[in-house]
């Protein structure tokens, strides 16, 4: 039985093939919009409507399974690793979007200054930056 059937499983989910194509190319491609992800799918099975990748992504999502990642400015992104209360660095130039592990012991980005009363179970960090990529690639100027 694979990785993806078993999680799905876990999670009380049925197995279809459209769950496990999209599960599938998450493990390969974190931080897929839902486009990248709609052609990496139909690229396995032929014929997925996109509001059938956002119906896998919603009970993937909803079971704990994949986590959506919503920046300012960008579609959602999705990936698989999820409920670790990782966070992400993003290029302001590409998109290019990578994990960033919290810090080791204590998660003092969990302990806010004043939760005003609320029970916080998860903080999102985004660092901001530029790519090696885009580093060394020229930048071309707008044209007026």
């Amino acid at each position: 039985m694979s990785d993806v059937t078993t999680a799905l499983r876990a999670a009380g989910l049925r197995v279809t093939a459209p769950r496990r194509a999209v599960l599938g190319w998450l493990a390969g491609h974190p931080h897929s919009t839902v486009d990248e992800i709609g052609t990496g799918v139909r690229a396995e099975l032929g014929a997925v409507s996109t509001q059938g990748v956002y119906d896998v992504l919603g009970a993937c999502a909803a079971a704990g399974l994949i986590r959506r990642i919503e920046l300012p400015g960008h579609p959602a992104r999705f990936e698989r690793r999820a409920g670790d209360n990782h966070h992400h660095v993003v290029c302001r130039s590409c998109g290019r979007t990578e994990d960033v592990d919290c810090v080791v012991g204590a998660a003092p980005c969990l302990t806010p200054d004043d939760a005003h009363g609320f029970l916080v179970d998860e903080a999102e960090v985004v660092f901001w930056g530029v790519c090696p990529g885009c580093r060394t690639t020229p930048r071309k100027e707008a044209s007026p």
